[in-house]
Protein backbone atom coordinates (compact mmCIF):
# COMPACT_ATOMS: atom_id res chain seq x y z
CA UNK A 1 0.00 0.00 0.00
CA UNK A 2 1.56 3.26 -1.30
CA UNK A 3 -1.08 5.91 -0.35
CA UNK A 4 -3.60 6.15 2.51
CA UNK A 5 -6.67 8.25 2.96
CA UNK A 6 -7.65 10.11 5.95
CA UNK A 7 -10.84 12.14 6.47
CA UNK A 8 -13.02 13.44 9.91
CA UNK A 9 -16.31 12.57 9.93
CA UNK A 10 -19.97 14.01 11.73
CA UNK A 11 -19.06 16.63 14.62
CA UNK A 12 -15.75 18.10 14.86
CA UNK A 13 -14.13 17.08 18.43
CA UNK A 14 -10.62 18.23 20.05
CA UNK A 15 -7.95 15.99 19.66
CA UNK A 16 -9.14 14.69 15.48
CA UNK A 17 -5.76 16.66 15.00
CA UNK A 18 -3.77 15.14 16.60
CA UNK A 19 -5.11 11.66 15.14
CA UNK A 20 -4.03 13.03 11.97
CA UNK A 21 -1.02 14.11 12.86
CA UNK A 22 0.09 10.63 14.62
CA UNK A 23 -1.23 8.95 11.03
CA UNK A 24 0.56 11.14 8.83
CA UNK A 25 4.20 10.87 10.77
CA UNK A 26 3.61 6.86 10.91
CA UNK A 27 2.74 6.51 7.91
CA UNK A 28 5.52 8.85 6.71
CA UNK A 29 8.07 6.57 8.57
CA UNK A 30 6.55 3.47 6.57
CA UNK A 31 7.27 5.65 3.19
CA UNK A 32 3.43 5.61 2.67
CA UNK A 33 1.61 8.94 1.27
CA UNK A 34 -0.81 10.61 3.01
CA UNK A 35 -4.23 12.57 2.20
CA UNK A 36 -6.47 14.38 4.06
CA UNK A 37 -10.12 14.69 2.18
CA UNK A 38 -11.34 17.96 2.47
CA UNK A 39 -14.58 17.86 4.85
CA UNK A 40 -14.77 14.44 5.38
CA UNK A 41 -16.95 12.19 2.97
CA UNK A 42 -17.92 14.91 0.89
CA UNK A 43 -14.27 15.74 -0.21
CA UNK A 44 -14.07 12.13 -0.68
CA UNK A 45 -17.14 12.02 -2.86
CA UNK A 46 -15.42 15.12 -5.01
CA UNK A 47 -11.92 13.84 -4.95
CA UNK A 48 -11.16 16.78 -2.98
CA UNK A 49 -8.05 16.03 -0.87
CA UNK A 50 -4.56 17.78 0.60
CA UNK A 51 -1.29 16.03 0.36
CA UNK A 52 0.04 15.03 4.21
CA UNK A 53 3.02 14.91 4.95
CA UNK A 54 5.21 15.77 7.97
CA UNK A 55 5.52 19.69 7.85
CA UNK A 56 1.47 19.60 7.17
CA UNK A 57 0.95 18.57 10.39
CA UNK A 58 3.48 20.31 12.33
CA UNK A 59 1.60 22.67 15.39
CA UNK A 60 -1.97 21.08 15.26
CA UNK A 61 -1.48 18.69 17.82
CA UNK A 62 -2.59 21.10 20.37
CA UNK A 63 -5.40 22.76 18.00
CA UNK A 64 -9.16 21.47 18.57
CA UNK A 65 -11.35 20.63 15.59
CA UNK A 66 -10.65 19.25 12.86
CA UNK A 67 -7.96 21.14 10.21
CA UNK A 68 -9.11 19.38 7.10
CA UNK A 69 -12.94 20.56 8.12
CA UNK A 70 -15.54 17.93 8.54
CA UNK A 71 -19.18 17.94 7.43
CA UNK A 72 -22.52 15.99 6.64
CA UNK A 73 -22.67 14.32 2.77
CA UNK A 74 -26.05 13.44 2.24
CA UNK A 75 -24.78 12.16 -1.30
CA UNK A 76 -23.33 9.69 0.20
CA UNK A 77 -25.54 7.41 0.84
CA UNK A 78 -26.02 6.74 -2.64
CA UNK A 79 -24.22 3.16 -3.84
CA UNK A 80 -23.62 4.44 -7.02
CA UNK A 81 -22.11 7.46 -5.74
CA UNK A 82 -20.01 5.15 -3.59
CA UNK A 83 -18.63 3.45 -6.62
CA UNK A 84 -17.79 6.86 -8.40
CA UNK A 85 -15.52 7.80 -5.26
CA UNK A 86 -14.04 4.65 -4.80
CA UNK A 87 -13.19 4.09 -8.58
CA UNK A 88 -11.56 7.93 -8.52
CA UNK A 89 -9.95 7.02 -5.23
CA UNK A 90 -7.86 4.23 -6.61
CA UNK A 91 -7.37 6.09 -9.82
CA UNK A 92 -5.38 8.55 -7.75
CA UNK A 93 -3.26 5.31 -6.49
CA UNK A 94 -4.78 5.70 -2.99
CA UNK A 95 -5.42 2.23 -1.04
CA UNK A 96 -7.02 2.66 1.85
CA UNK A 97 -9.16 4.97 4.13
CA UNK A 98 -9.08 5.78 7.94
CA UNK A 99 -12.36 7.46 9.34
CA UNK A 100 -12.49 9.38 12.40
CA UNK A 101 -15.65 9.59 13.40
CA UNK A 102 -18.59 8.68 15.28
CA UNK A 103 -21.44 5.38 14.54
CA UNK A 104 -22.58 7.08 11.23
CA UNK A 105 -19.30 7.56 9.86
CA UNK A 106 -18.06 3.97 10.74
CA UNK A 107 -21.42 2.83 8.60
CA UNK A 108 -20.23 4.36 6.20
CA UNK A 109 -17.02 3.46 5.92
CA UNK A 110 -18.25 -0.02 6.86
CA UNK A 111 -20.27 -0.25 3.14
CA UNK A 112 -16.96 0.79 1.27
CA UNK A 113 -15.11 -2.26 2.58
CA UNK A 114 -18.73 -4.85 2.02
CA UNK A 115 -19.67 -3.12 -1.50
CA UNK A 116 -15.78 -2.24 -3.23
CA UNK A 117 -13.44 -4.48 -0.80
CA UNK A 118 -11.92 -1.02 0.30
CA UNK A 119 -9.12 -1.35 3.12
CA UNK A 120 -11.01 0.77 6.10
CA UNK A 121 -10.06 1.48 9.61
CA UNK A 122 -11.88 3.88 12.04
CA UNK A 123 -10.99 6.17 14.78
CA UNK A 124 -13.80 6.55 17.29
CA UNK A 125 -14.23 10.96 17.66
CA UNK A 126 -17.43 11.96 19.02
CA UNK A 127 -17.42 14.38 22.14
CA UNK A 128 -20.70 12.27 23.32
CA UNK A 129 -18.58 8.97 23.77
CA UNK A 130 -21.28 7.13 22.33
CA UNK A 131 -19.69 4.57 19.96
CA UNK A 132 -19.59 0.67 20.80
CA UNK A 133 -16.23 -1.33 21.38
CA UNK A 134 -14.37 1.83 22.69
CA UNK A 135 -14.53 3.50 26.56
CA UNK A 136 -13.15 6.31 25.15
CA UNK A 137 -13.66 8.56 22.13
CA UNK A 138 -11.42 11.22 21.10
CA UNK A 139 -12.79 15.02 22.59
CA UNK A 140 -14.87 13.37 25.44
CA UNK A 141 -12.32 14.38 28.15
CA UNK A 142 -11.84 17.86 27.08
CA UNK A 143 -15.62 18.43 26.49
CA UNK A 144 -15.85 17.08 30.03
CA UNK A 145 -13.12 19.80 30.76
CA UNK A 146 -14.69 22.53 29.46
CA UNK A 147 -18.35 22.16 30.88
CA UNK A 148 -16.74 21.28 34.27
CA UNK A 149 -14.83 24.84 34.44
CA UNK A 150 -17.95 26.58 32.75
CA UNK A 151 -19.84 25.24 36.23
CA UNK A 152 -17.05 26.12 38.41
CA UNK A 153 -17.47 29.79 36.91
CA UNK A 154 -21.35 29.41 37.44
CA UNK A 155 -21.18 28.26 40.75
CA UNK A 156 -19.36 31.66 41.88
CA UNK A 157 -22.28 33.56 40.63
CA UNK A 158 -24.42 30.95 42.45
CA UNK A 159 -22.81 31.07 45.93
CA UNK A 160 -22.78 34.83 45.67
CA UNK A 161 -26.30 35.31 44.43
CA UNK A 162 -28.09 32.33 46.18
CA UNK A 163 -29.42 31.76 42.09
CA UNK A 164 -30.25 28.30 41.19
CA UNK A 165 -28.65 27.20 38.13
CA UNK A 166 -29.63 24.76 35.34
CA UNK A 167 -26.61 24.19 32.93
CA UNK A 168 -27.16 22.24 29.77
CA UNK A 169 -24.63 20.10 28.05
CA UNK A 170 -24.65 18.04 24.69
CA UNK A 171 -25.84 15.00 24.47
CA UNK A 172 -28.97 14.36 22.24
CA UNK A 173 -28.71 10.52 23.13
CA UNK A 174 -26.16 10.01 25.49
CA UNK A 175 -25.77 11.33 28.75
CA UNK A 176 -22.24 10.76 29.04
CA UNK A 177 -20.70 14.31 29.44
CA UNK A 178 -23.81 15.14 31.37
CA UNK A 179 -22.78 12.58 34.20
CA UNK A 180 -19.25 13.05 34.27
CA UNK A 181 -20.06 16.48 34.78
CA UNK A 182 -22.24 16.73 37.47
CA UNK A 183 -19.81 14.76 39.50
CA UNK A 184 -16.83 16.29 38.64
CA UNK A 185 -18.81 19.56 39.08
CA UNK A 186 -20.26 18.68 42.31
CA UNK A 187 -23.69 19.21 40.83
CA UNK A 188 -27.08 19.47 43.13
CA UNK A 189 -28.81 16.95 40.27
CA UNK A 190 -28.51 15.47 36.49
CA UNK A 191 -30.73 14.31 34.41
CA UNK A 192 -29.85 12.46 31.44
CA UNK A 193 -31.34 10.47 28.54
CA UNK A 194 -30.81 6.64 29.55
CA UNK A 195 -31.54 6.91 33.09
CA UNK A 196 -34.47 9.45 33.44
CA UNK A 197 -34.82 10.73 37.14
CA UNK A 198 -38.58 11.53 38.68
CA UNK A 199 -38.22 15.15 38.59
CA UNK A 200 -40.00 14.69 42.65
CA UNK A 201 -36.53 13.60 43.67
CA UNK A 202 -34.92 16.16 42.13
CA UNK A 203 -37.64 18.45 43.92
CA UNK A 204 -36.99 16.80 47.52
CA UNK A 205 -33.62 17.08 47.33
CA UNK A 206 -33.57 20.50 45.99
CA UNK A 207 -36.04 21.38 48.99
CA UNK A 208 -33.53 19.49 51.46
CA UNK A 209 -30.40 21.56 50.63
CA UNK A 210 -32.61 25.03 50.26
CA UNK A 211 -33.82 24.44 54.16
CA UNK A 212 -30.18 24.12 55.08
CA UNK A 213 -29.23 26.78 53.97
CA UNK A 214 -26.45 26.35 51.15
CA UNK A 215 -26.81 29.12 48.36
CA UNK A 216 -25.32 27.28 45.85
CA UNK A 217 -27.27 24.94 43.25
CA UNK A 218 -26.97 23.97 39.69
CA UNK A 219 -28.57 21.40 37.57
CA UNK A 220 -26.90 19.50 34.89
CA UNK A 221 -28.86 18.55 32.42
CA UNK A 222 -28.51 16.52 28.79
CA UNK A 223 -29.87 18.13 26.15
CA UNK A 224 -31.87 15.10 24.86
CA UNK A 225 -33.30 14.02 28.70
CA UNK A 226 -36.50 13.16 28.20
CA UNK A 227 -37.69 16.04 30.50
CA UNK A 228 -36.87 17.94 27.78
CA UNK A 229 -33.76 19.78 28.03
CA UNK A 230 -32.59 22.57 30.91
CA UNK A 231 -35.42 25.24 29.73
CA UNK A 232 -38.30 22.82 30.36
CA UNK A 233 -36.48 21.23 33.56
CA UNK A 234 -36.43 24.61 35.30
CA UNK A 235 -39.99 25.47 34.47
CA UNK A 236 -41.01 22.24 36.13
CA UNK A 237 -38.97 22.90 38.96
CA UNK A 238 -39.57 26.61 38.95
CA UNK A 239 -43.33 26.07 39.33
CA UNK A 240 -42.38 24.03 42.76
CA UNK A 241 -39.70 25.77 44.15
CA UNK A 242 -39.96 30.04 45.04
CA UNK A 243 -36.41 30.23 44.55
CA UNK A 244 -34.59 32.63 42.03
CA UNK A 245 -33.29 30.81 38.74
CA UNK A 246 -31.38 30.85 35.20
CA UNK A 247 -30.62 28.76 32.51
CA UNK A 248 -26.94 28.58 30.48
CA UNK A 249 -26.73 26.35 27.83
CA UNK A 250 -23.10 25.62 26.97
CA UNK A 251 -23.60 24.18 23.44
CA UNK A 252 -20.37 24.51 20.96
CA UNK A 253 -17.97 25.71 23.08
CA UNK A 254 -17.81 22.03 24.50
CA UNK A 255 -16.57 21.29 20.80
CA UNK A 256 -13.87 23.46 20.81
CA UNK A 257 -10.85 24.50 22.43
CA UNK A 258 -7.18 23.13 23.15
CA UNK A 259 -7.42 18.83 23.55
CA UNK A 260 -6.27 17.84 27.10
CA UNK A 261 -3.28 15.82 27.43
CA UNK A 262 -5.64 12.39 27.50
CA UNK A 263 -7.64 13.20 24.02
CA UNK A 264 -4.26 14.04 22.70
CA UNK A 265 -2.60 10.85 24.00
CA UNK A 266 -5.84 8.64 23.35
CA UNK A 267 -6.06 10.23 19.83
CA UNK A 268 -1.95 9.58 18.74
CA UNK A 269 -2.14 6.10 19.70
CA UNK A 270 -5.31 5.64 17.71
CA UNK A 271 -3.39 7.89 14.72
CA UNK A 272 -0.49 5.58 15.01
CA UNK A 273 -2.48 1.97 15.09
CA UNK A 274 -4.63 2.62 12.49
CA UNK A 275 -2.10 2.95 10.21
CA UNK A 276 -0.16 0.17 11.48
CA UNK A 277 -2.82 -1.97 10.96
CA UNK A 278 -3.69 -1.27 6.92
CA UNK A 279 -0.15 -1.59 6.23
CA UNK A 280 0.05 -4.62 7.76
CA UNK A 281 -2.91 -5.83 5.49
CA UNK A 282 -5.89 -5.65 8.20
CA UNK A 283 -9.34 -4.12 7.13
CA UNK A 284 -12.87 -3.30 8.98
CA UNK A 285 -11.51 -2.22 12.18
CA UNK A 286 -11.73 0.55 14.76
CA UNK A 287 -9.09 0.95 17.14
CA UNK A 288 -11.11 1.21 20.84
CA UNK A 289 -9.76 1.54 24.08
CA UNK A 290 -10.68 -0.67 26.55
CA UNK A 291 -9.48 -0.98 30.06
CA UNK A 292 -6.77 1.81 29.13
CA UNK A 293 -5.48 -0.54 26.39
CA UNK A 294 -6.05 -0.02 22.61
CA UNK A 295 -7.13 -2.57 20.99
CA UNK A 296 -8.69 -3.62 17.30
CA UNK A 297 -12.55 -3.78 17.23
CA UNK A 298 -14.49 -5.27 14.12
CA UNK A 299 -15.96 -2.38 12.67
CA UNK A 300 -19.30 -5.28 12.10
CA UNK A 301 -19.47 -5.47 15.89
CA UNK A 302 -19.24 -1.34 16.08
CA UNK A 303 -22.05 -0.81 13.85
CA UNK A 304 -24.17 -3.54 15.24
CA UNK A 305 -23.70 -2.87 18.60
CA UNK A 306 -25.88 -0.47 20.94
CA UNK A 307 -24.89 2.61 22.64
CA UNK A 308 -22.83 2.28 25.71
CA UNK A 309 -25.31 2.44 28.57
CA UNK A 310 -24.12 5.28 31.35
CA UNK A 311 -22.50 4.26 34.08
CA UNK A 312 -25.11 4.27 36.81
CA UNK A 313 -22.73 3.71 40.00
CA UNK A 314 -21.31 7.25 39.01
CA UNK A 315 -24.73 8.39 38.25
CA UNK A 316 -25.89 6.94 42.03
CA UNK A 317 -22.95 8.44 43.37
CA UNK A 318 -23.80 11.58 41.88
CA UNK A 319 -26.75 11.71 43.16
CA UNK A 320 -25.51 10.77 46.50
CA UNK A 321 -22.62 13.40 46.99
CA UNK A 322 -25.12 16.27 46.16
CA UNK A 323 -26.91 18.14 48.60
Amino acid sequence: MKRLGILTSGGDAPGMNAAIRAAVRTASAREIGMVGYIDGFAGFVAGEYLELDDRAVGNIIQRGGTFIGTSRCPEFLDAGVRAAAVHQMRAAGIGGLIVIGGDGSFRGARALEQEHGLPVAGIPGTIDNDVYGTDEAIGFHTAVNTAVLAIDHVRDTSESTGTMFFVEVMGRTSGAIALHTALAGGAAGVLVPEAHEDIAHLLDRLHTSIERGKRSHIVVVAEGDRAGGAFAVAELVGRQIDHPFRVIVLGHIQRGGRPTARDRIVASVSGALAVEGLAAGRSGFMIGMQGGRAVEVPLSDVVAGAHPEPEYGLLQLAQTLSG
